[in-house]
């Protein structure tokens, strides 16, 4: 009898139906192709993982980063939604930054002259290692008080703080009375005073008014130190509102923020707005989104957060022990974070959807997605991660750092407490505390003109890449004056989500909404997917960033990791094999991942909140536990058996195949199924699983059809297997 031999075409395809898959591969879970000389992409079971870290990390990993300090020493930083933590050996460090959020009235002091001011707040014990924002903005002494500033010393629940600028007034303790004065910048009358409360309006300079908020008033005469906020002031039929902010600073077309959520005469108030119209130097006037029902005057204009200063203290936990200061280098040398005291009062562990992570030479780099950029550096002097501080912006879709200029590049970032989707902020070269823009430094800005809001942003090959929703940009150093040129070097090519997008061997690859793409450096190139059904028909659209990139270089493989239809979490994946040109898909929830790095090879997160080393023996690990059979699988689309109208009688199947790896134990047990039928809309009828060892010389087999489909599988513990050509012996068997 005539025997014929199966040499199955490399790479998967779903797009085409079974019987046009003729001679190819139509499923597949946990396998991989391996380039042989002849062209062959070679099927086998995919590279074993191994539990990296014994214990869960508690939530899911959302980002990892793999970097050597300046000892030497190997760590991994974790970003995870409930912490964020750093592993070096077989010690987790949970370095996750800490906020507390006060809304008090808070006595704040100036001096004519200095630019120093010291604020008492009952609700917090602050450290010099903290830093403070206020949500609120605040204007006292001539000074107006908004962003990040550095605690500079601290003594229960007063502290002290540097403005930008020196006071032009002193704001100080003193007795103040109905009809007595006061001088903030300019002489105000005291209109009325409460227990816990007083207001003003303007006498002299100011004929439009102003509103104050004290505290420690009592009786109706006392002591107070006098703090300006945002004040609103409504006209009936009108959605014009004028603020009233002494010493504004805003030209029209500027931005302010909002940051507490405050009603006016039924008007809501909260976000960003834009500068109508300046009346003062202490009023001016915007548009909100509906119109207001009555009028609310100037004298009894609504304050901002019910008259409290909102303040968020960015609580840091210090020193470490054998501590090395920070900064140690070209910026932060000297007075930053003198002193051991820490808060008495704790701070709340921050939370994130997601987290990019990067490393600025031995320091981390991190920025939960719509928040501030953090920073720890090993063995330095705070146990967890910091802000940047100087004037870093504290709302922040993501970061890189750029290289070799040796800068953080923020997206999605901000100028106030609102997000700018499209806005890209850099820091100076070799100094990630100074962001704003000056003749002598290389900070700056740029706001991508096309798209809704900025996806992703990477370091790639001599440039950075820019993915909007719609479009790819570049990010070139050029140097001063304007330190980056930017180009849109292709469109409706968006990226997914911050993490879909991988590196390898010079080439950038990346997921968009429908399909997926590469580039070398000359724009954009769309990858045909054969098997696209799999997922942009079967992802859940909810969660597409959740949707993230794993690069395995040993292999020249890109994964992309995706929640199915059915599932919230990563559960899924498509891969690519660059050489090959040729994909395949199964099951496998990762949440996070990096390539081969100082920690040696890939690392990927579980969708069970484990981490996972990769590529290391046969076997699976699942919720920690090593040793676990991998279901590994695939199955051919249906092969015509005879093309003419003789149905095919078979025997005899003789497997071949290498049944264990080049110097391990040839043990691989392998289960073979056949599916035949006669024709593709008829049902199909399965003849096994029949299990292949070495020992194996043939199966025997009696199977009479004209097509015919075989399925190749393996759940053993500790081996390997690499497909060869099966072979079939047969002959006609009459006429259908």
């Amino acid at each position: 009898m005539p025997h014929n031999t199966i040499k199955l075409t490399p790479g998967v395809e779903t797009n085409t139906t079974l019987a046009l898959n003729e001679a190819a591969y139509s499923s597949s879970a946990l396998i991989r192709f391996l380039p042989e000389r002849n062209g062959y992409g070679l099927a086998q079971k995919l590279g074993g993982w191994m539990a990296y870290y014994a214990s869960s990390i508690g939530s899911k990993i959302r980002a990892l980063k793999g970097w050597a300090d300046l000892n030497a020493t190997n760590h991994l930083g974790i970003g995870a939604e409930s912490s964020l933590s750093v592993l070096t050996g077989n010690k987790l460090v949970d370095i996750t930054p800490q906020t507390s959020v006060t809304n008090t009235a808070p006595v704040f002091a100036t001096t004519s002259g200095s630019n120093v001011v010291t604020i008492t707040d009952s609700n917090i014990t602050a450290s010099v290692l903290d830093y403070v924002t206020y949500v609120t903005p605040v204007t006292v002494g001539g000074l107006v008080l908004n962003g990040p500033y550095e605690i500079q010393s601290g003594a229960g629940t007063q502290y002290s703080i540097y403005a930008s600028s020196n006071a032009t007034a002193t704001a100080n303790t003193s007795t103040n009375t109905v009809g007595g004065s006061f001088v903030v910048g300019n002489t105000y009358e005291i209109v009325s005073v409460g227990s816990t409360s007083f207001t003003s309006i303007g006498a002299a300079a100011d004929t439009v008014g102003v509103i104050f908020t004290a505290t420690g008033v009592g009786s109706g005469t006392g002591t107070a130190r006098l703090v300006a906020e945002y004040a609103f002031a409504t006209t009936s039929g009108s959605s014009i509102v004028t603020a009233y902010f002494d010493n504004h600073g805003f030209n029209v077309g500027d931005s302010f923020y909002v940051g507490v959520s405050t009603t006016v005469d039924g008007v809501p108030l909260f976000g960003l707005y834009t500068v109508q119209s300046v009346l003062t130097t202490s009023s001016f006037t915007f548009a909100a989104a509906n119109s207001a029902t009555s009028t609310v005057g100037p004298t009894t204009a609504t304050v901002i957060n019910s008259g409290l200063v909102q303040s968020t203290f960015y609580v840091a936990i210090g020193p470490q022990p054998l501590g090395t200061g920070f900064g140690v280098g070209g910026f932060g040398v000297g007075g930053f974070g003198v002193g051991t005291t820490q808060p008495t009062v704790p701070g709340t562990a921050i939370t994130a959807t997601d987290w990019t992570l990067d490393n600025f030479g031995q320091d981390l780099i991190a920025c939960p997605a719509g928040g501030a950029v953090y920073y720890w550096q090993p063995g330095g002097q705070l146990q967890n991660a910091q802000i940047v501080g100087g004037n870093g912006p504290l709302v922040n879709s993501g970061i890189f750092v750029a290289m070799p200029e040796r800068q953080i590049i923020a997206y999605g970032s901000s100028f106030t407490l609102a997000p700018d989707p499209l806005l890209i902020r850099w820091s100076d070269i070799d100094d990630f505390t100074q962001w704003n823009a000056t003749p002598t430094n290389q900070a700056g800005s740029y706001r991508i003109p096309t798209g809704s809001k900025i996806y992703a942003a990477v370091q790639g090959p001599q440039q950075g890449l820019i993915w909007t929703d719609l479009d790819l940009w570049a990010m070139q150093y050029v140097g001063l004056p304007f330190v980056y040129g930017f180009n849109k070097v292709a469109s409706n090519c968006g990226a997914i989500s911050r993490h879909c997008v991988g590196q390898l061997n010079g080439v950038v690859y990346w997921m968009s909404q429908k399909q997926f793409f590469m580039s070398g450096g000359t724009g954009a190139q769309s990858i045909p997917c054969p098997i696209w059904d799999v997922v942009f028909q079967n992802i859940n659209t909810s969660y597409l960033y959740k949707v993230a990139c794993g690069v395995n270089s040993q292999f020249n493989e890109v994964t992309w990791y995706y929640p199915s239809a059915s599932s919230t979490e990563n559960d899924s994946y498509v891969k690519y094999n660059t050489v090959l040109q040729q994909w395949d898909y199964g099951s496998l929830g990762r949440t996070a991942w990096i390539d081969q790095s100082v920690l040696g090879p890939p690392i990927g997160a579980g969708s069970d909140n484990y981490l996972y080393k990769h590529e290391v023996g046969n076997d699976a690990a699942y919720n920690g536990i090593n040793g676990q059979a991998m279901l590994s699988s695939f199955q051919t689309g249906f092969f015509q058996l005879n093309d003419a109208d003789d149905l095919i009688f078979i025997d005899q199947i003789w497997p071949d195949m290498k049944w264990g790896t080049y110097s391990g134990s040839q043990n691989a047990t392998v289960q073979i199924t056949f599916y035949v039928t006669n024709y593709p809309g008829d049902a199909v009828t399965a003849y096994g699983p029949y299990n292949m060892t070495q020992a194996t010389e043939y199966i025997s087999v009696r199977i009479r059809a004209r097509l015919m489909s075989i399925g190749v599988s393996s759940r053993d513990v500790g081996t390997f297997w690499r497909l060869g050509a099966i072979r079939y012996r047969f002959q006609p068997d009459g006429k259908f």
